[in-house]
Order: C-alpha cells, then structure tokens, then sequence
C-alpha cells in the first residue's frame, strides 16, 4: 500500500513545526493527530469545499478541503493525522487541502475510548480496518468498500499545489517551474506537462526536452484555432506532478467544462495530483484594481485570492526591474515590434518596482518603509494601495482626543500605519490651543500613532498634501460644528472640501461624531482657551 509519511523536522521555512493545535500559529506548519468532531459540506467563493474539524484534546483545527463534498473515512468520530500549513480566518484556524491519514491504535479494544473516537456516523457506511504491516501503533489504515467490491482504496490527500508567483511576465517563472520539474523528474516522481506557455521563447521550448507533455486541445473560436490544455487528457494521464503554466488564463469558450484554469487546477487537485503552476501579482482579485491605477492599463484576469493563499508553498521569482527591462530589449520577452511600448507603459522601472513590492508585501505582509519613499519620487497623484494607511485630521475642539482614540482602533484592526495631522493656520492655533495640543499629542503618543504638525494658510489643501504624499489611503475626521450660516460666510464646510478633494486623489474618508466627554468641559473654562470660538478652524471638524 501506499501512504505518506508526517515530517519530522523541527521547523519549517525558518518557523517551529506545530505539534499541538494549542501550538499552530498562521503560516506554519502544522503536524497533528486528533479526532473529527464535525464535517460538511460547504462552499468558499464559488468552489465547493469540505469542511472538517479536527479535536487533539488542545484545541481545535479547521481542515478544508477544495472542490470536494464529502471524503470517504473523514466523517464524525474518525481519528487522523494531518500535516499542512496553518491560516487564521477570523477567529479559526484553518489547513486548506492538508495530507492526511486515517488512523487506527492496534491496542485499542471495543469499548475503549479511542474506539468510540474511531466511529462514524450512522448515516455512513462502516467501514473495515486493516492494521498494516509497517507499525504496532499508530498506523494507516486502509478502508474496504462495504459494497462487495475485492479491491480496496486507499484515502489519499488532495494533491500538493506549488506556485511560482512573480511581479510581471518576463521574471522567469515558467523556467523556475520547469527546473522544478526536471529535479523531480529526476528523484524519479512522475512528471508531466498539462501546459507550457512557451510564447515562442528559445529558451522555455529548451527546458521543456525530456518532460512528457499530454497532448493539447485545438479548440476553434470565430475562425482562429487555439491550443488549450485537455483537463480530460490530464486526468486519465493522472501523473503524480502536473505543470499548468499561467493559472490566471481563461480559457477558449468552448474548450471545456471551466472558464478559468485555476478551476482546473482544482479539479486536478481533488483528484490527488500534484500541481505545480505559475502566477503575475496583478492578477490577484484584491491587487487587481491597485495595479490598474498604478500601471494604468486593464487587468481582465484574475484569480480569487483564496486560491492562492491555499498554496502549499509560494515562491517568489524575483528580478530586478533593470534586469527586466534588458531581457524586453534583448527580444526575451516580447516581440521587438512590441518592445517600445512596453518600455514606455507598463514596463517603466517604477511601475516594476512598484510591482515587485506588491508581490513581496503578500507573500509577507509587513509595512516597509522604503516602498513608500520610493513611490513618493515617482507618481505623487495616485494612491498606490500597497498597503492601508490611515490619516487622522485634528483640531483643538473639544472630542478630539476620543476620535483619534477610535482611529486607533480602526488602524489596529486592519493592521494600519496611522497618522495624526494638526495644520497651524497662522498664530491662532498657537496662542488660543497650546494647552490642547500638549493633551493631545500625549494621546497620540499613547495609541502609538505618528505626530505631524504643518504650517498652511489652506488647512483643507495641507491634509489633502499630506495625505498625497504619504500614500495615505484612508482620511478620518470629525464632523462639522459650525451653524450652516457660519459654512456660507466662511467658504463652506471643511468637511465637504475634504471629502469633494480627496474623492480626486481615490482617498476613502470617514467622519467621527464628535463625542465631549467631562474633560472636555473642564478644558473649556481654561482662561486660554475663552477666545476659540473666533476662530473657525477650532470649530470645524477639520
């Protein structure tokens, strides 16, 4: 029989290997034995998806199991063991499409506990156990069909999903894929070709000699013919490792029973192949739009973010975009007749930085500071959302300390860098709000946020700077209290300006009801501060 054995490294990709549910942390791995507390059917996106909870006595794991319904073995009351890599989602954590084995202790006796652990539900068949020959414990257990059937099969995880992501075409993916596969192939795994997208490069066509390719699909569409990858092929080949180059592709109307190749991808998955694709950051759903706005050119297909965050592994292929722009003039990547173009558009050297930064920020999402001050010397008039960062406008009004506490908050649940704005319009600010600004900065301090203090004339054009400048994608200020008559003689609401001209910058704006609280009282009878309603700034919400 065939099965798999759980690794017995101390740590993995530079983390410790969870050996507890209790221990699992995101992104690492995880290797436990536990038992099936409850399973069903469910659906993620529009993909159906089997759900599994596994108990280990320390805690609790969600397994998922992509494009599949029900497994056979994996029921209520089964004890298993299963090793993949962990993901929070809200409040649980989560293994998409993990290996797994189904377990069985030699020692147990009818009525033990861990018999009554080992137990499916009514509602399935009850399966046979076979004690292998390889283990007086622990061991795998092979489930006989009830049916009358002789041969027996033996439950396999989903197949193992690998990608090469990279920040645009011409990286060296598809060759990373294929130098993958030749290693394989030589360690004697079976190896084949669903799909290579050579683009007529000397230098692919030469890494795909001596790799099995299953035969294309020549599929007509208004009057051209075009070679797409035969899942069916695919499937009754069923090599151990599968290559389907570029998981973003959609494929020809007419050439099979899925629109996009990730949902081939999973379908060769379910059925216990491993596969081995490749990816660009702009096609991922939720980088998708940034990129349109960076690059300035349509993103037509993309790929959910959930099926790449349920890769086994993702490696970056990096390159420089100095070496990126040699390979496009060396003809390595485009035709030469569209090699200017794409100097000049998408190819530029900031939009690949920009690019590369992206894909590094998602594989793993911490801030870094370099990408902003880059970006800052390239295109200060579109927000670049390589990451969410939140800026507070504030004043000296009373409720001001409340509202950048609960900016705080905002920032903190969606791990954003925050920033507090005081613009000093003239010496008012000074002579009738010191006393406010050394309260506030001291909250500031506490929440942990960035204090800035500018000098302008133009409050509402100093924020909507700052904002530009520092890639600010998120602008919270406080609501207005100045009388309708007052925002007539004055030029109108501060508020309405800032909303009107961060809506030109593709800056989202959230406005805070002010809150006093009894501090704010006291403050107010401050001789310092008797004066503030002559000054408008003091009164507006920012």
């Amino acid at each position: 029989m065939s099965s798999f054995e759980l690794t017995e490294a101390a740590t993995w990709a530079g983390r410790p290997v969870a050996r507890q549910v209790t221990d699992a942390r995101s992104r690492t791995r995880v290797v436990v034995t536990g038992t099936i507390r409850a399973a069903q059917a469910v659906t993620r996106g529009t993909s159906p998806a089997y759900c599994c909870t596994l108990d280990d006595g320390t805690g609790q794991l969600d397994l998922l199991f992509l494009g599949r319904t029900a497994i056979p073995g994996l029921t209520v009351g089964t004890r298993c063991s299963v090793e993949g890599t962990a993901r929070t989602e809200g409040n649980r954590m989560v293994v998409w499409n993990p290996l797994y084995r189904l377990e069985v202790l030699a020692s147990i006796t009818e009525d033990s506990p861990a018999a009554r652990a080992t137990e499916v539900t009514a509602a399935e068949p009850a399966p046979s156990l076979t004690t292998p020959r390889d283990s007086a414990t622990e061991t795998v257990a092979e489930w006989t069909d009830t049916g009358g059937e002789e041969d027996s099969d033996i439950v396999e995880a989903a197949g193992h999903f690998r990608i090469y992501l990279g920040a645009a075409a011409g990286v060296g993916k598809t060759l990373a894929m294929l130098d993958e596969a030749g290693r394989r192939r030589q360690r004697g795994a079976d190896v084949a070709i669903g799909i290579v997208e050579s683009h007529g490069r000397p230098v692919t066509e030469a890494r795909m000699a001596g790799l099995e390719v299953v035969p294309l699909h020549a599929v007509e569409y208004r009057g051209v013919t075009f070679q797409e990858m035969d899942l069916d092929a695919v499937l009754r080949r069923h090599p151990k490792v599968a290559l389907v180059d570029e998981l973003a592709h959609t494929n020809v109307p007419g050439s099979g029973r899925h629109d996009k190749r990730w949902q081939d991808v999973l379908e060769l998955l379910e059925v216990g192949i491993d596969v081995i694709t490749t990816v660009n950051i702009q096609h991922l759903e939720s980088i998708a739009d940034a990129v349109e706005r960076i690059a300035k050119v349509k993103v037509r297909e993309r790929v959910p973010d959930w099926v790449v965050r349920h890769a086994n592994q993702i490696e970056l292929v990096d390159s420089s975009p100095e070496q990126l722009r040699r390979r496009m003039l060396h003809g390595n990547i485009y035709p030469p007749d569209k090699v200017p173009q794409a100097l000049t558009h998408f190819f530029r050297a900031d939009n690949l930085t920009a690019l590369r930064e992206l894909a590094l920020r998602f594989l793993a999402d911490e801030t870094e500071e370099e990408l902003l001050e880059h970006l800052g010397r390239y295109q200060t008039d579109v927000v670049w959302e390589t990451a969410e960062r939140i800026m507070v406008g504030v004043t000296t009004a009373p409720g001001t300390d409340a509202m950048v506490r609960r900016a705080s908050r905002m920032a903190a649940r969606i791990k954003a860098d925050l920033h507090v704005v005081h613009v000093n319009s003239g010496d008012t600010t000074r002579r009738t709000g010191g006393g406010r600004l050394d309260q506030l900065r001291q909250v500031v301090s506490d929440v942990g946020a960035t204090w800035n203090e500018l000098d302008a004339d133009d409050t509402v054009q100093a924020l909507i700077d700052f904002a530009r400048h520092q890639q600010i994608t998120q602008i919270v200020i406080g609501s207005s209290q100045r009388s309708r008559w007052l925002e007539m003689i004055g030029g109108g609401s501060i508020v309405n300006r800032i909303t009107r001209r961060a809506a030109g910058v593709s800056v989202d704006v959230h406005i805070i009801a002010r809150r006093h609280t009894a501090e704010d009282s006291r403050s107010d009878q401050h001789p310092g501060t008797k004066h503030r309603a002559a000054t408008p700034q003091a009164h507006e919400g920012q």
